[in-house]
This record gives structure tokens, C-alpha cells and sequence, in this order.
């Protein structure tokens, strides 16, 4: 309900581009990396990520492939952010990981001032891998909890339950302090006073981060068949829009402040790297699935971590899809990225970087969004309301 509505990206990422054109963007040099590690023990019945399960004999392949791929950007280059995602890249045992740090730290350094992000499943946390992560240099975790309702989370197809969280949380935290949570609502039985309990399980922990996702079916997951099989049936539309209502109330009355729709934050612990794609900023990315945005290319690999492997293995480009955008699509791409954004448009900042008036290019679905009450203005920004925010993949789309 609250993602980007992957038709409406593919359809802008695909639009009619031009080449040779003069950007008005100046090139920049990237300055983040995504690394995408993508085992896990388990997909779990709602996962559409690019991952394998039960496939650990592809590992060394996978690492080798890694190196292969890092080697092509030479040496010495400073990141501010780096972010290993999956999949679940602590399933890797730490000398698996230690492995694909070298090959990452042979090609980049980090900077003073960076943030390293790694995705966790709470139960792969060790007490060895959390020193290890410790001393590697990550100094945020991205935890994927889900819930603290243990017939959610057994719903989830999770491998914990809500008393581990906490006591995973709490060591965590004695030596990575950033740590951030994922949790699921609209789940199939879930009630508004079981969403309001692992709110609350979240707040007393005093996470700094919590990403809130309402549950998606996605076409070809194991869910999907359920579904279309009548084995469960998703709440009531009003329902997760009340649920959804309420974290914005609930975690911001605690400090944790709506920075964008899917995401709260205290006050300087916003992801840094997740920042950089919805300001449309540079980065690069390795790994099945991976995407990157390069001198004004985005590209992103094959999905298949087959197909990725055997062509890095054959010497052929890992890349699936690669394209150019025009200036007006880069605009646009960035008024769907922004919109994502509390803060939403900076109307003039807007105009300087991309060479458009904001109002010239939407001037129709800024008016309707507006009358809706989807939509609002200030001195100096347009963004979404909070009911817009309930209703952002629709009120982008016009935006195309």
C-alpha cells in the first residue's frame, strides 16, 4: 500500500529517452554502494526480493563472482554510505563475510563521517557475528522483526518469537547503537490493538529507526497462490489505513519523526543511504538484482542468481536492464522519489537542479492532488499529506 508501485517506476524508467542531450544535472561522483547478498534460510511466503533459499553450495560462487565484479572499479574510492542488503546477509557465517569485506575494501574505504548498514534476521545474530560486525566498522543494523505478536510472526513464516527480540535488541545495542526495525501491519488476523502492541515494543526498546510496511501480496510468492486459493484474506482497506494512521501519531508523539511514508527516525538517525536514492543522488550496486545509477544510467543486474553468476563466470555483463533518461523523465523520476520525501519539493531547489518549473511539468496533477486534499503547499515546498501519504502510489502515477 505504501511502496512505489513497481508498474508506475517501470513505465517512467522506460519512457522515451534520448541520447546525446547535455544534461542539466552535473555528473557526481558516487559516494554510496549497495552490496546484495542474496541467501537466506527461508523465503518466507510474502518475500519477492531476490534471493535463493536452502542454496548455501552457491556461496563460494557467489563470492568469487563478487570479487569479479568489484575489480572493475578500481581502487582507493571513498563511501560515505555502504548498505549490504538481501536476502539475509548475516545467513553468511563471518568468514564468508569477512571474505566479501576484502573484496569490498580492496576497491573502497570508507569515509570519516559514513554509515555502514547491514540487514540482520534477528536469530543469525550470534554473539561472535555481532563482534565481528562490531569490528568490521557497520555502525547501523537493519533488523527484519516484522512483529512482536507471535501468531503474526508464526503467519510471517519468521523463525523468532517476541521474547527473543528483545533480548537480541538490548545485546545488540550494547555495541551497535544505530539499530533500525522492520514491522509489518495489515497482516491476515492481525487486529488495530496488536499493531498498537509492537509499537509500543518498539518504543520501550528505544530504537532510534522503525520502517513500517503494510502487507503486500506480490504476484508469484507463495502468498500470491494462497490467496487466489482463498487460504487467507487480507484486512479491510479502513482498517490498515487506521493502522497506518496510527503509527504516524503514535511514533512521533516518541521522537521518532515521519521523514518518509514508510519510515520514522530521531532526529539524525535517518537512513543516510536510503536518502541517497530519493534524493536521486549516484550509487553503485553489485550482486543479483543489484541497481545502480551511474553518469545519469540507471542499471540494474540480472535477478536470477543463476543467470548473474553464470554470466560474470562467461565474462558477459551481469546486466539486465539499462537506461538513459531524458532531462524531463529525470524530472519526473525525481518528483516521484521527492514525493516519497516528508519534506517533500523544494520548488525552486527543484528548478535548479533538473531545468524545470515544477508547475509547468505537473501543473494538472499538483491542482487535483491538491482539491483532494492529497497534496498540500508551503513557502517553499509541495508534499503529501498525511492522508496522501495513505494513498501515494496513486497520486503519483499522475505524475508520469
Amino acid at each position: 500500500m505504501h511502496r512505489l508501485a513497481k508498474s508506475s517506476l517501470n513505465k517512467l524508467l522506460h519512457a522515451d529517452t534520448a541520447s546525446g542531450f547535455m544534461h542539466v544535472l552535473q555528473q557526481e561522483t558516487p559516494s554510496s554502494a549497495y552490496i546484495h547478498i542474496p541467501f537466506c534460510l527461508h523465503r518466507c511466503g510474502y518475500c519477492d526480493f531476490t534471493l535463493v533459499a536452502q542454496k548455501d553450495h552457491l556461496i563460494d560462487a557467489y563470492l568469487e563472482a563478487m570479487e569479479q565484479q568489484l575489480s572493475e572499479v578500481g581502487e582507493g574510492i571513498e563511501l560515505k554510505t555502504l548498505f549490504l542488503g538481501g536476502g539475509t546477509p548475516t545467513h553468511l557465517s563471518i568468514n564468508q563475510l569477512q571474505r566479501l569485506l576484502d573484496a569490498v575494501f580492496s576497491h573502497f574505504r570508507l569515509a570519516d563521517d559514513y554509515e555502514f548498514s547491514i540487514e540482520a534476521n534477528p536469530l543469525n545474530l550470534t554473539d561472535e557475528k555481532k563482534d565481528f560486525l562490531k569490528q568490521t566498522g557497520v555502525n547501523r543494523v537493519s533488523l527484519g522483526v516484522q512483529s512482536f505478536d507471535a501468531e503474526v510472526l508464526t503467519f510471517l513464516e519468521r523463525d523468532h518469537e517476541p521474547q527473543q527480540i528483545f533480548d537480541i535488541v538490548q545485546a545488540l545495542q550494547s555495541q551497535i547503537e544505530n539499530v533500525s526495525l522492520d514491522l509489518i501491519f495489515a497482516v491476515p488476523g492481525q487486529t488495530l490493538e496488536c499493531w498498537k502492541t509492537s509499537l509500543a515494543a518498539a518504543v520501550q526498546l528505544n530504537i532510534p529507526h522503525i520502517s513500517t510496511y503494510g502487507l503486500t501480496i506480490e504476484k508469484g510468492t507463495p502468498f500470491w497462490s494462497q490467496q487466489k486459493a482463498g487460504a487467507f484474506i487480507l484486512p479491510e482497506e479502513d482498517l490498515a489505513g487506521v493502522m497506518y494512521e496510527w503509527s504516524l501519531e503514535y511514533l512521533e508523539s516518541n521522537a521518532l519523526q515521519h521523514y518518509e511514508i514508510s519510515n520514522f527516525a530521531r532526529t539524525g538517525y535517518e537512513c543516510r543511504h536510503n536518502e541517497v536514492y530519493w534524493t536521486g543522488h549516484p550509487y553503485f550496486g553489485f550482486g543479483p538484482g543489484a541497481a545502480s545509477y551511474l553518469n545519469g544510467i540507471r542499471r540494474q543486474n540480472h535477478r536470477s542468481v543463476v543467470t548473474w553468476l553464470k554470466r560474470i563466470n562467461a565474462g558477459e555483463s551481469p546486466i539486465a536492464d539499462q537506461e538513459e533518461l531524458s532531462p524531463e523523465n529525470r524530472a519526473r523520476e525525481a518528483i516521484i522519489f521527492s514525493l516519497r520525501r516528508r519534506a517533500g519539493i523544494n520548488v525552486a531547489e527543484f528548478a535548479t537542479r533538473y531545468g524545470f518549473d515544477l508547475y509547468d511539468l505537473s501543473q494538472a496533477a499538483i491542482q487535483k492532488h491538491l482539491a483532494a486534499g492529497f497534496l498540500e503547499e508551503t513557502a517553499t515546498h509541495v508534499r503529501l499529506t498525511p492522508a496522501g501519504c495513505l494513498l501515494a502510489d496513486s497520486v503519483v502515477v499522475d505524475f508520469l
